[in-house]
């Protein structure tokens, strides 16, 4: 009877460590392209979602790839698609360039699903696990907010990877 007791007081704290592992995605407030102010984790919160997320002007391009793949492949419909774009580390006089410049060639909806975060960096840096801002990070996470995935640099090399996450 001691044993039974002993192996259920180790799996309860096994559970309760995996909790305290696990990364909540962070409560920073950002705001969209569109001039929308948006909390992430309200905005994802209760369904499906993949964050693509980059952290320096190098990765954008990779970044924006992944969301255009994404929003457009079949095995993510349903999946809630945000660019999240880390600008804390640029000059506020500048951050309105960045900006208008990101704008060129997004429709109003996907303007509405591109977030801008300028506090918090160490918060996002930890979640998404950044070892290089050269790379965009993505996470793909449940209507729980649990990551089912992470991975980070080119769309094409990575997408299998996502699809078999999704299986």
């Amino acid at each position: 009877m001691n044993r039974v007791y002993s192996t259920l007081a180790l799996l309860f704290l096994l559970a309760i460590a995996a909790a305290a592992q696990a990364q909540n995605l962070p409560a920073t407030t950002g705001e969209t392209l569109s001039g929308h102010r948006i909390v992430l984790a309200q905005a994802v919160g209760g369904h499906p979602a993949l964050l693509a997320a980059c952290f320096s002007k190098d990765a954008g391009p990779s970044c924006d790839q992944w969301v255009k793949q994404a929003r457009t492949d079949p095995a993510l419909a349903g999946v809630t698609v945000f660019e999240v774009a880390m600008l804390g580390r640029a000059p506020g006089f500048i951050r309105g360039m960045i900006e208008s410049g990101m704008r060129k060639g997004l429709t109003g909806a996907e303007q509405d699903q591109l977030v801008i975060l300028t506090v918090d960096e160490p918060l996002w840096r930890s979640y998404f696990g950044v070892t290089t801002d050269k790379d965009p990070w993505v996470v793909l996470i449940d209507s729980g907010g649990r990551i089912l995935w992470h991975g980070h640099g080119a769309a094409a090399n990575l997408e299998p990877l996502l699809k078999a996450a999704l299986k």
